[in-house]
């Protein structure tokens, strides 16, 4: 049986979370540390995102 090639980069989904634009990893500290810097719970998507985007970077 013949072995068959896969490129694996097309079926795997992208762990870039889609609702956070392009931003170097200094803007999206500056923009996390605006989120945080008032508690307000109506932003804790926004900040989970950017610590995701932060994340994916630091990987």
């Amino acid at each position: 049986m013949p072995d068959i090639q896969i490129d694996r980069a097309h079926l795997a989904p992208s762990i870039l979370p889609a609702d956070i634009p392009e931003l170097s990893d200094d803007e999206c500290l500056a923009c996390l540390a605006r989120a945080v810097e008032t508690p307000d719970s109506a932003r804790l998507d926004e900040v989970a995102a950017l610590i995701g985007r932060l994340a994916v970077a630091i990987e």
